[in-house]
């Protein structure tokens, strides 16, 4: 969840004390410079870091990675030394963490903060104590904490030591403990955890490191029920566009999927997160979802089986697609449930395109459901270029025991990159006003006009900007529901809501110049290069290519303002239906 900035306002005031670990350097002082500046406060900034009386007279106007080190050499030498590359680094690493430590309590006294550095390990509970004991004589009773201290020693898990994992875990858990344990609980006003979306969503290669976040989210939700004056929030952070995101690494998160946090957005979010309003806001995420990178293929072909119960009241959205009195499952819900399956099977592989998809025999939410039902994979390809083929069929038995199939998809490509998003070559968003009404006026009950039957989840059509007797665009927007509207058929990659929505328009046309009103039945190919977007405008241009008088095709293309293509629907066959069979 990445909450929108506001105007913070919170009970920080002139005399409040954060004590910060990990805050003297990296992101976590990029962090307390910017609450500095909000809230003119106190810092108590803790490191493992000694800092330096004085730096060396060499290094002094040297700023240069190359040339400071060059002087590290000359100056061992100097000393009759031999240089090593190690000795180098380590007397590299102090002058410039000695600098940033000496930059970042600079800056806060700038923004009008006041700070003070001590060195500590967190993970010595006598040791902190003694020294917060004696810094706090002159700097007052704390009333903060930001727990930003954390280590990494990111390998898969069979060659992980005893040491890498103490090193990961023994900084943020007993580092906490020991913070907590030299403090009075009752009095503290502020608590803030740098959790990571590690924590969260799992990561290849930090089993240690999202164990420990994780367990910091729990403590927090313990801390907040235990001390509920405290404003308690667990940060679940995703990569920064700093520090150990390196651009190698910048790279690899931009082919997953993974975008970064940028340093000015994320230093407001850590104080918008403080404000008054966000209280009892425990836990929150901010950054995106870790997709997992595609594992190694494996030649040999499985099949899946895998069982449904479905209910009328696990999937609030049903009331919002009701067809002859009764709600009845989306047929974009069905072929979401086949490639959501898919792709759960194939962490790291996304859905490219579907062929030959079919409505066998909808699902009705009549009381007379199945006990179960069954959705079939069969894999059916895999090659070098880390493609997956499955064939789906969903079914279920009625009470005589017959099979009643209900969807299938001949072939679905799952695939570990995807290509560009393609250019629609035919965009036209000029406005003909052919049509004129907008908005909830195409799904005005006991319309006779426009019958569009569908409640809120599916709502979204605008505008139709344009329609001729083989086209028609639209614009669209679609306003998301929340995780408990969409039960058991959550927007993943593929958007069964939206999918729906971006339908509507043939409806549109079909009444405009026949009257009639359809049903899907059949999809030739269905390719999809982006998630189709949530909140904001998007358009579809639908391309009729026929029209019998029991059925229509056409193509529909999802796209943004500049024809840039989100998904293609290739080949969309509607059964004509009498509209006496709809409920408005």
């Amino acid at each position: 969840m990445v909450k929108n900035i506001m105007k913070t306002a919170t009970s920080i005031h002139s005399e409040s004390v954060f004590i910060v670990s990990g805050g003297a350097k990296g992101i976590t002082a990029k962090c307390v410079i910017e609450l500095a500046r909000q809230y003119p406060c106190k810092f108590i900034l803790l490191g493992r870091s000694q800092l330096l009386e004085s730096e060396p007279l060499f290094a002094r106007d040297c700023f240069d990675e190359a040339s400071l080190k060059k002087r590290i050499m000359e100056d061992l030498l100097s000393q009759g030394k031999k240089p090593t590359p190690m000795d180098v680094k380590k007397i590299y690493n102090q002058i410039v963490s000695d600098r940033e430590i000496k930059q970042t309590l600079e800056t806060i006294k700038q923004v009008g903060g006041e700070a003070k550095y001590i060195s500590a390990d967190v993970t010595n509970a006598d040791d902190l104590q003694q020294k917060i004991t004696a810094v706090t004589e002159n700097m007052g009773k704390i009333t903060g904490i930001i727990h930003g201290a954390g280590n990494l020693a990111d390998k898969l898990i069979e060659k992980k030591t005893e040491e890498d994992f103490e090193k990961v875990y023994s900084t943020k858990i007993q580092g906490l403990e020991n913070l907590l344990g030299c403090l009075n609980l009752s009095e503290l006003e502020h608590l803030v955890l740098y959790s990571s979306v590690a924590g969260f969503y799992g990561n290849i290669g930090q089993s240690d490191y999202a164990l420990s976040n994780e367990i910091l989210n729990k403590s927090a939700h313990l801390l907040k029920q235990q001390y509920p004056q405290c404003h308690v929030v667990a940060i679940n952070w995703g990569g920064w566009d700093s520090g150990m995101v390196t651009p190698e690494l910048k790279k690899e998160f931009a082919r997953r999927g993974i975008e970064i946090i940028p340093v000015e957005a994320g230093t407001k979010m850590l104080v918008n997160e403080l404000h008054d309003s966000y209280h009892d806001s425990t836990q929150v995420v901010i950054g995106s979802p870790i997709s997992p990178p595609p594992a190694p293929l494996n030649s040999q072909l499985r099949s899946y089986r895998i069982h449904r119960r479905l209910t009328e009241a696990a999937n609030p959205f049903l009331q919002d697609h009701i067809v002859g009195g009764k709600p009845v499952l989306p047929a974009t819900c069905g072929k979401a449930w086949m490639i959501n399956a898919c792709e759960q099977l194939y962490p790291g592989y996304r859905f490219l395109y579907y062929e030959d998809f079919k409505v066998l025999k909808g699902i009705v939410f009549n009381g007379k459901l199945a006990s179960e039902y069954i959705l079939d994979l069969e894999e059916i390809a895999q090659n070098e270029n880390q493609e997956i083929v499955f064939k789906a069929k969903i079914w279920s038995r009625n009470p005589n025991g017959k099979v009643i199939y209900h969807y299938s998809i001949a072939e679905i490509h799952l695939f570990a990159q995807h290509p560009q998003r393609p250019i629609y070559k035919n965009l036209n968003l000029t406005e003909d006003k052919t049509i004129a009404i907008t908005g909830n006026d195409f799904y005005q009950e006991n319309s006779s006009i426009f019958p569009l039957f569908h409640g809120e989840s599916f709502k979204g059509l605008t505008k139709i900007l344009n329609i001729s007797p083989e086209k028609i665009t639209s614009e669209c927007i679609w306003n998301q529901i929340d995780k408990k509207q969409q039960g058991q058929f959550p927007v993943i990659w593929v958007n069964p809501y939206s999918g729906d929505l971006s339908t509507h328009p043939l409806w549109i046309w079909l009444q405009h110049y026949h009257e009639e009103v359809c049903l899907p039945a059949e999809i030739q190919r269905h390719e999809q290069f982006a998630a189709t977007p949530s909140n904001e405008l998007y358009y579809v241009s639908c391309e009729v290519k026929s029209k019998t008088p029991s059925s229509v095709t056409a193509d529909f293309i999802i796209h943004d303002i500049e024809g840039k293509i989100y998904s293609r629907i290739l080949g969309g066959k509607g059964i004509i239906i009498p509209t006496k069979s709809l409920k408005y």
